[in-house]
């Protein structure tokens, strides 16, 4: 490189680049490069034993709402209050019955025969089985058997209650005549239809992802090798997460979701290719100056900046979410930020050394063989066999593409990119306002992105028989049955209290809808004792004998809601109930129950979205501003990432309602979009900007635009494309959220490195030229 920058002819590219002869050496046995060595073979050894853990996550995962809760929301405490009445808790649920020309006697007995066989189920809370139910038109029974959660604080976990149901189900459809559907129904079997939407997929998500990165990279780097290396540095990076995060999870230090699992995958696996591509794409530059190990020490120290710069701003923004009020974010945080890191630690440590060993490990046999077996070969190399061996370098794993010792990497080898760069800088000012408006133009599908929730039902991209079964209870019969409200008060005050709750709107008017709850113990005994049926009172409720006791004071009161527990009704009927009992003096009442826990994590959502995003963007500030020694940069880089996040979300909101007819979009939608794209956006300008500032130091900050462009253009967008296609495999899970996700990520990676930062960071750069970097000393250099 020249001592004085070389600024060359404005809009182009100089490509007065390195010295005729080779620069100076890396030293090679240095502490640094025994300790890659070291953590290395660490990684390889702890994430090969930890590949056997993914599969075992599912074991610590927990997916209901109040795993997703704070201890200091309402339905948590009138919940944790409400336990003590019962030492089993359960999750609602219904088997559902349907013959369409109308129930056959045989049907009503079979369905009074699996009404008692289901009490006899493990898992089953059979004190609260109740009857059939038939509906007016004679179609449709109903059975109410609800799972156990937790019995004397022992919790479930996701695969037991879905061998519950499953077994419940099975019970049924064996006992029922030929022709009569069978299906599952209310909030126990739309959960286990979410845990069961996450059952056996781990694997085809994971193989599915793994397929896709893997004809990226053969068309990326068309060579047969290398496209196997970063996959199985992948392999362990997800592995060693996997070990750390489950025993994590065992021991509740975090919360572990289904979602956060399937993102967990395809976040390592796309984070890694992108880490692996930059770190390659360097490797590969300096293979045309130095000999392998030479190369890689030099593609290290040349890329680890950018890329541990890369992972400190995702890892941090993730963490970010501890400031969530909802547990499932706030795990989410740091189960992904643990992927980050692991990722980081194989990428830059196991990935350097297979490409520099893999020749010599993996294919020793080869040389040798050849060196015995044709003589001409031995007579050509008198070193013998050994020296054969040892010629095989790591410059091998590119072949047939083989980069050679010619002292030739130049930008004007990269083609297109180097066309581009030339064009903006002739026409900077037209190339960013030209995608400017482009983005904005975007932003008009913001009207039509809705994020005020969905119900569980409208949560599915298919239709599970769960969902199937709620539709059918819920046009025969109460809506709000089985789901009810639950309401934890003083007992001096429970007829103020019920009084209060049966005069609220979207409360169910039929008798018995509003009483002190059950105790069902005390109904099993008197069931058993032969006197028939209790009979309810006027008020259609139990009478007091067999109602909960008090417990320190407090009572139990269970409010049926006349819509469906997951409607927007239902939530707005609580909203109205907690108001009107917390109305009610000295009753310290509070609401909990499916629907209030919905409710809290609705209006948690939007809390957090409103809390997190400004911290994130002032947390990637900081970074940028410490990474770039420059604060107009940083302010560039978000504002011009923010721009494509928001582009984004209008795309969405046409997409989701006028292309895939979704019904709307979760309220964490929004945040999880952002912490993703804006973290991983943001990525690629540090790559970008990075090279640079690198080129900036010897070319002035215009020709170091163009340079950097050119130089960074292939692999930032083959790492664009790598992770787009990632993100996109979420679609295979049958759920809208993760689908939203995927869709939102795949595309606002995309936007972000064709548009972003091909076209509108390259060109705004140009045109700003060396005051990007104030106020650092590069901003009073060459421009």
């Amino acid at each position: 490189m020249t001592d004085e920058p070389s600024t060359g002819t404005r809009g182009t590219i100089d490509l007065d680049t390195r010295p005729p002869e080779p620069p100076a050496r890396p030293r090679r046995w240095t502490w640094p490069v025994f300790a890659v060595i070291a953590v290395g073979v660490a990684v390889f050894l702890l994430g090969g034993a930890g590949g056997s853990y993914q599969s075992k996550l599912s074991e610590v995962q927990k997916n209901d709402n109040a795993s997703y809760l704070p201890p200091s929301a309402e339905s948590t405490e009138a919940g944790n209050e409400a336990e003590k009445f019962n030492p089993v808790q359960n999750i609602p649920g219904f088997v559902v019955f349907h013959r369409e020309a109308g129930l056959t006697a045989a049907d009503k007995a079979a369905v009074g025969s699996v009404a008692t066989a289901v009490r006899d189920l493990p898992g089953v809370d059979k004190q609260a089985v109740t009857p059939p139910e038939f509906s007016e038109d004679g179609r449709t029974a109903s059975v109410y058997a609800p799972l156990i959660a937790s019995a004397d604080g022992a919790e479930l976990n996701g695969e037991e209650l879905l061998e519950n149901e499953k077994r419940v189900l099975s019970t049924a459809r064996e006992a029922a005549p030929e022709g009569l559907a069978v299906h599952s129904a209310g909030p126990g079997g739309l959960l286990v239809a979410f845990i069961d939407a996450f059952s056996g997929l781990d694997t085809t998500l994971l193989l599915t992802a793994v397929g896709v990165i893997f004809v990226i990279l053969l068309l990326v780097y068309r060579s047969i090798v290398l496209p196997f290396l970063p996959l199985i540095s992948a392999s362990l990076a997800l592995g060693l997460s996997s070990l750390i995060i489950y025993y994590l999870a065992k021991n509740e230090v975090l919360t572990l979701t289904g979602q956060s699992q399937s993102i967990l995958s395809v976040l390592v696996l796309g984070a890694g290719t992108d880490y692996a591509l930059l770190l390659i794409a360097r490797y590969r530059e300096e293979l045309h100056e130095y000999p392998p190990v030479d190369a890689m020490i030099a593609a290290w120290k040349a890329s680890i900046q950018a890329i541990a710069a890369s992972a400190a701003t995702v890892t941090i923004a993730l963490l970010c979410l501890s400031f969530s009020e909802l547990n499932s974010n706030k795990s989410l945080g740091p189960v992904a930020a643990i992927g980050i890191v692991c990722t980081l630690v194989v990428m830059t440590t196991f990935l350097p050394l297979s490409l520099v060993l893999v020749p010599k490990l993996w294919f020793w046999p080869i040389p040798q063989l050849l060196a015995y077996v044709v003589p001409r070969l031995r007579r050509a190399r008198p070193e013998g066999a050994r020296g054969i061996f040892w010629t095989l370098d790591g410059s091998w794993v590119f072949w047939p593409r083989i980069p050679r010792r010619d002292h030739q990497s130049d930008v004007a080898s990269h083609g297109f990119w180097s066309r581009l760069a030339a064009l903006i800088g002739r026409r900077h000012r037209v190339a960013w306002i030209s995608a400017t408006v482009l983005l904005l133009i975007c932003l008009a599908g913001l009207t039509s992105l809705k994020t005020d929730g969905l119900t569980t039902a409208e949560g599915f991209t298919t239709k599970p028989d769960a969902v199937i079964g709620q539709e059918l209870y819920d046009e025969n019969f109460d809506k709000g049955a089985g789901a009810p409200a639950v309401i934890v008060a003083d007992a001096d005050s429970a007829d103020a209290v019920i009084a209060a709750a049966r005069g609220t709107e979207g409360v169910a008017r039929t008798p018995g809808a509003v009483c002190v709850q059950p105790d069902y113990a005390k109904l099993a005994a008197a069931a058993g004792s032969g006197t028939g049926p209790p009979q309810a009172g006027a008020d259609g409720c139990l009478p007091p004998a067999l109602q909960v006791a008090p417990i320190d004071g407090r009572t139990v009161i269970n409010a049926t809601l006349a819509d469906s527990y997951d409607s927007p009704a239902a939530y707005d009927t609580i909203d109205r109930l907690r108001g009107a009992v917390h109305g009610v003096s000295g009753a310290d009442a509070q609401v909990g129950g499916a629907s209030a826990a919905n409710l809290d994590v609705s209006n948690a959502s939007v809390r957090d979205r409103n809390l997190i995003i400004p911290i994130v963007l002032a947390v990637i500030f900081l970074i940028l501003a410490a990474l770039f020694r420059a604060l107009l940069a940083p302010v560039l880089l978000i504002a011009t990432v923010v721009l494509s996040f928001a582009a984004t979300l209008g795309v969405c909101g046409f997409v989701f309602e006028h292309v895939f007819g979704f019904a709307g979009a979760d309220q964490s939608f929004p945040l999880f979009a952002f912490v993703f794209l804006v973290a991983l956006g943001i990525d690629y300008n540090i790559f970008l900007m990075t090279r640079v500032r690198e080129e900036a130091l010897g070319f002035g900050t215009r020709q170091g635009v163009l340079r950097g462009l050119s130089v960074t253009g292939g692999v930032i967008t083959s790492a664009g494309i790598v992770l787009a296609a990632t993100f996109v495999v979420l679609g295979i899970l049958p759920l809208v959220f993760l689908a939203e996700i995927g869709f939102a990520v795949a595309f606002g990676v995309l936007l972000d490195t064709i548009i972003v930062r091909s076209v509108l960071v390259p060109a705004l750069s140009y045109d700003i030229g060396k005051r990007i970097w104030w106020p650092s000393k590069l901003a009073s250099g060459a421009d």
